[in-house]
């Protein structure tokens, strides 16, 4: 049978009992968790570049995933590159957890080779021999992984942004970096884009169109928003999102599940995991607590703030 994506095939070939977790952003990025024994967990060849990180290492691995023979242990957090189109053989001696990424090329190769001037590489010989860690990638899966959990599935913003950071450090890893950022957005790019933000805080905007606005490509976009932003467009969309439902709090009795929609969010649910995450409080509380000052000192004490480490996840 012939699969068109590595998530079709996880879903039904033979491996499918042992997922625990699938989340997908459209044709964007699939992200699984699977619980697997020890044994044969080769894949066939499908249209996807595929991405695996062991999540407790220990385990010796061998096979061949594009890149020649392997037979490695494998550590703690770290990934495995499977080729694209490549029919992999891997054996796993012991029973593993796995985190894994799949990236429909059709979907990426245009717009990388547009970021790298026509000349995207991913060195397969070189990166698909075992093991390769990358602090960057590593940042980049785990904190995927977080904002998926809160709000219950990757959002095309999240998805494109995280997919360029992970592609741009495989490129570099394997010998061909992207050029550096040269610079901001120019003020009329990024009034434009804030704009767009604040107007569209209900949708599930993409990069893609905000990088349109701006007349860039979505991956040079990502990386001058956040020059002259000094955060990614994730992170500021998050902020306006909090700031829109705290004024909707303040200044009317809409129910909770009302303004997680306003807001952008699919449920009260996913709001308050994040408003927590961001003002300490639930949604609720922090309504009762700006209409009660006595409430309003509790709420404001030093110790309801995020650290400053929290508030740039």
């Amino acid at each position: 049978m012939t699969y068109h994506s590595f998530a079709q095939w996880y879903s039904n070939g033979h491996l499918a009992h042992y997922v625990r977790s699938m989340k997908s952003a459209g044709d964007i990025i699939h992200l699984l968790e699977a619980a697997q024994p020890a044994g044969d967990m080769s894949d066939p060849a499908v249209p996807d570049l595929v991405l695996y990180q062991d999540l407790h290492g220990g385990s010796r691995v061998s096979g061949d995933m594009g890149g020649g023979r392997f037979d490695v242990r494998s550590e703690k957090g770290s990934f495995f590159l499977s080729a694209p189109r490549f029919a992999n053989t891997v054996i796993v001696d012991a029973a593993h957890e796995l985190r894994s990424l799949s990236f429909p090329l059709a979907r990426w190769q245009p717009v990388l080779d547009e970021a790298a001037d026509g000349r995207f590489s991913i060195d397969y010989q070189k990166l698909c021999m075992g093991a390769l860690d990358s602090p960057t990638i590593r940042s980049a899966v785990r904190n995927l992984w977080v904002l998926c959990d809160e709000e219950g599935a990757p959002s095309r913003l999240l998805a494109q942004a995280a997919g360029c950071e992970i592609l741009a450090e495989l490129c570099r890893l394997g010998g061909a970096p992207f050029g550096p950022a040269r610079g901001g957005l120019a003020p009329w790019a990024e009034s434009r884009c804030l704009e767009l933000l604040r107007a569209r805080l209900s949708e599930d905007i993409s990069l893609d169109e905000l990088a349109a606005e701006a007349r860039l490509s979505p991956f040079h976009f990502a990386r001058m928003f956040k020059q002259s932003v000094g955060v990614p467009p994730r992170v500021y969309l998050t902020r306006l999102r909090v700031e829109k439902a705290c004024e909707l709090l303040e200044t009317t009795d809409l129910p909770v599940t009302e303004i997680a929609q306003e807001v952008g969010y699919s449920s009260n649910q996913v709001l308050a995991r994040v408003f927590i995450k961001h003002q300490r409080v639930s949604p609720s509380d922090y309504r009762r607590a700006v209409r009660d000052p006595v409430r309003q000192i509790s709420l404001n004490a030093p110790g309801n703030a995020p650290s400053a480490a929290e508030a740039r996840q």
